[in-house]
């Protein structure tokens, strides 16, 4: 692909977004199973989307590769589900399942160049923890903070508010 192909590509974007700037607003979202017998965690890819990175189809690009974004919020997903993982195995806690889900706010005017003013990147990532667990309230909180307070990428990636709920 060359520069006007390139920019052919990501015309249509920039102009729907600099008409319209909430079209460039976008939630992003991943899941993960928790697996407790083997300290793991299964990201619930359903699109079946190759590893290997390429544009967000609102950059441009057409669905075939994964976005480097999307891939982001599954390495907090899985690192989060291990860590949490762990923590409830070295603190006895049952857990019957767990679900951990990311999502982050996007605005794509800002990764284009639509608009300086807007910021590049996530604006917000909400993690949420949930639990079919016959714990107490106190102890599957207490596992979430551990969980959070030892996730390599949520420490790395600080604008995250987490959540948990039963399943």
């Amino acid at each position: 692909m060359n520069s006007d192909e390139l920019r052919d590509l990501q015309a249509p974007w920039k102009e729907k977004f600099r008409n319209d700037p909430q079209s460039a607003i976008a939630t992003i979202s991943t899941e993960g199973t928790v697996d407790f017998d083997a300290i793991a965690c299964r990201i619930n890819d359903e699109a079946d989307t190759p590893s290997v990175a390429g544009l967000h189809p609102m950059a441009g690009g057409d669905g075939s590769f994964a976005c480097a974004a999307e891939k982001l919020l599954e390495a907090l997903v899985g690192c989060a589900g291990v860590t949490l993982a762990a923590v409830c195995t070295a603190m006895e806690i049952p857990v019957d399942s767990a679900i951990l889900s990311a999502e982050g706010d996007m605005d794509f005017r800002g990764t284009l160049g639509v608009d300086r003013g807007t910021p590049v990147g996530f604006t917000e990532i909400r993690l949420l923890f949930q639990f079919r667990s016959s714990a107490p309230d106190e102890k599957l909180a207490k596992a979430v903070q551990l969980a959070e307070r030892y996730c390599v990428v949520a420490q790395t990636v600080k604008n995250i508010s987490v959540h948990w709920a039963s399943l």
